[in-house]
């Protein structure tokens, strides 16, 4: 019996995540803010190389900062209008009266909206590290990187070609079907890229990828996770534009944790001896580094410039950090959506 429960449950909750997932990649503004993303994707190598020095550094910051604010305006976007804008419409009232619990509901929607969100930072990532794999043209006597632009060509190329055809013959939603094939070409398209070098001869030990380029796409995907869980905890009592301010405002002090919460809160109260404002200065300082997520430990820019590595015990422990606070705003989430009016 216990069984039966549990499987139908899953069931429901897969039904969720499938519809929100499709809803979300078939949204307008889901392709629009790829396509963005793509186009400073083609340009950053360009814009690397008016730098005086550390042409390629820059450009993997710049890669990656288009990753991580891509990422975060998916997942703001996605999560309002797939559960906000049900709110607001009623149409979430024809789902709640069938015999699907509220809590199914918002883990059925992050789940829905996280897999979006992966499926286009796994999308930017490939076309990030082929950016990455061309490099910056620092001198005029440096080789243009024909292998990766022809792969690249065909991959973006052959998707669109394919998606007029299927448009025309099925009616297809043409934007999400393109970024689906894009993101299945891309992959066999970076297949090509590890195997075969700039010279067109199979050599994978010269192929110019960076395991730190990958490590790094990785971190960034679960700092944006958070940031679903975030939007889905916040679409569930606010409207589109506050849920945008707070999960801004929540990304923005959690890339200055450290200096705005941590170096106050390492401090204990038995140690101020001064006035109040001080400790309470501390106490909220201890409540922010709990209540809102760091996102600097997601952040590793500065090994760019360091040539510095990931080792695996941190991403182990970035990946605990993420399961743990992700569920924990969740639970909060489905709390505050029990007691929504939505009639």
């Amino acid at each position: 019996m216990i069984l039966i429960k549990g499987k139908t449950l899953f069931i429901k909750l897969l039904t969720i995540a499938k519809n929100t997932f499709i809803e979300t990649i078939r949204q307008p503004i889901y392709a629009v803010i790829i396509v963005f993303a793509l186009i400073l994707m083609l340009l950053a190598p360009s814009i690397s190389m008016y730098t005086l020095d550390e042409d390629v550094k820059l450009l993997r910051e710049l890669g990656l900062s288009t990753l991580f604010l891509a990422g975060l305006f998916i997942a703001v976007f996605a999560a309002t209008s797939t559960i906000t804008e049900e709110i607001e419409s009623g149409t979430i009232t024809t789902v709640l009266s069938k015999p699907i619990s509220r809590s199914v509901f918002v883990v059925g929607k992050f789940f829905g909206v996280a897999g979006a969100v992966t499926m286009a930072h796994a999308l930017l990532t490939m076309s990030f590290l082929m950016a990455t794999r061309h490099g910056v043209l620092e001198t005029a006597s440096d080789e243009i990187d024909w292998t990766v632009i022809t792969a690249a060509a065909l991959a973006f190329g052959g998707a669109f070609l394919l998606t007029a055809l299927i448009n025309y013959i099925y009616d297809w939603n043409f934007s999400s079907t393109a970024i689906v094939l894009s993101t299945i070409f891309c992959t066999f398209a970076i297949i090509f890229l590890l195997l075969v070098d700039k010279h067109w001869k199979f050599n994978p030990s010269e192929n110019q990828f960076e395991t730190f380029d990958l490590v790094a796409s990785v971190l960034l995907l679960m700092a944006i996770i958070l940031l679903v869980a975030l939007a889905t905890l916040f679409s569930t009592r606010f409207n589109e534009v506050l849920t945008l301010t707070f999960c801004v405002g929540f990304f923005l002090l959690g890339l200055i944790s450290d200096w705005a919460f941590g170096r106050f809160a390492v401090k204990n109260l038995g140690d101020v001896s001064s006035g109040l404002w001080d400790k309470a200065g501390i106490l909220l300082a201890k409540a922010g580094v709990i209540l809102i997520p760091n996102l600097q430990i997601f952040w590793v820019s500065d090994a760019i410039y360091e040539k510095g590595s990931v080792p695996a015990d941190y991403l182990i422990m970035a990946a605990v950090y993420t399961v743990l606070y992700t569920v924990g705003i969740l639970a909060l989430a489905i709390a505050f959506f029990q007691k929504r009016q939505v009639g």
